[in-house]
């Protein structure tokens, strides 16, 4: 398919776009991608990139080709090259387009969480299971929107297959981290009230966060298995007994990113060749 009727196609449903779509060359042997911040690189160096023109617009930045131990991943910095896209602006839809272009088939989505536990404290990191979303109707949410109507299943927001290879890793590695939690999603790019936070919490919600949403819904509606690692960065607002300010930020989620570059490393060479979960099939009787 040439790159203009794949623009024509856009809005019209991907279940044959997609399968005709031409991966680069370059990242033939690319698989699996990243979506988080720059700390996740193992050298400052920089490394070959990849732009990608999407039907959606321009992706957050340009697909980098790491090295993480053995095995080339793509990464995404999912805020910019210089965190300029707040989170509400982030291009989510060309984000994953990109990502199905160049033939990836699992991605893991690394975030900064607020704790809305006392028992989950700063510098965690947390393995979520679920998502509560707060920012439906205010993103552009699927690829979508007619005359191919698609109803997805997300019982399941992760994929079980990489949560488990997650899980069984940090065993392994003795990381301690917490196997299972709720992502409450808010819009922002302001923090929460100390009212809303309470009523998240009573909702069931473990950790909070800005960005895992629309990223995990368009990543299974792409067929793309995902799972999030999460590191908490501070206790949320009414929880916390001081200000939150984005410095705690920034400093919390530097100290953790050893932790979580070796945890994604290490769970890339457990994860089997073959997909084996719902995830690659997500699109079958998902439509009229």
């Amino acid at each position: 398919m040439d790159r203009a009727s794949d623009y024509e196609s856009a809005g019209r449903g991907f279940k044959s776009s997609w399968a005709h779509l031409k991966t680069f060359q370059k990242c033939a042997d690319v698989k699996t991608g990243i979506i988080g911040g720059s700390g996740l690189s193992e050298s400052e160096i920089k490394r070959e990139s990849i732009s990608v023109k999407t039907p959606y617009g321009e992706p957050s930045s340009a697909y980098e080709i790491e090295n993480l131990g053995f095995t080339k991943v793509l990464f995404l910095r999912r805020h910019g090259e210089t965190h300029s896209i707040p989170p509400h602006r982030v291009n989510y839809r060309a984000n994953i387009y990109g990502f199905k272009n160049l033939g990836i088939e699992r991605i893991f989505g690394v975030f900064a969480t607020g704790s809305l536990r006392e028992e989950i404290p700063p510098g965690s990191i947390v393995i979520p299971d679920q998502i509560i979303d707060f920012t439906h109707g205010s993103r552009k949410s699927t690829f979508y929107e007619g005359p191919d109507v698609v109803h997805i299943d997300f019982t399941e927001p992760f994929c079980r297959e990489m949560r488990l290879c997650l899980i069984e890793t940090a065993r392994n590695l003795g990381i301690n981290l917490i196997p299972h939690g709720t992502y409450v999603c808010v819009n922002g790019p302001r923090l929460e009230t100390a009212a809303e936070i309470k009523f998240y919490k009573s909702m069931g919600a473990d950790i909070i966060g800005m960005t895992i949403m629309p990223e995990a819904s368009l990543a299974r509606e792409a067929e793309i298995c995902y799972a999030a690692v999460a590191v908490t960065v501070n206790y949320a607002a009414g929880i916390s007994k001081k200000p939150l300010t984005v410095k705690e930020v920034v400093e919390t989620m530097n100290e953790s990113l050893d932790r979580v570059g070796m945890l994604i490393k290490e769970t890339l060479k457990i994860l089997p060749e073959q997909r084996r979960c719902i995830c690659k099939n997500a699109l079958k009787d998902a439509s009229f």
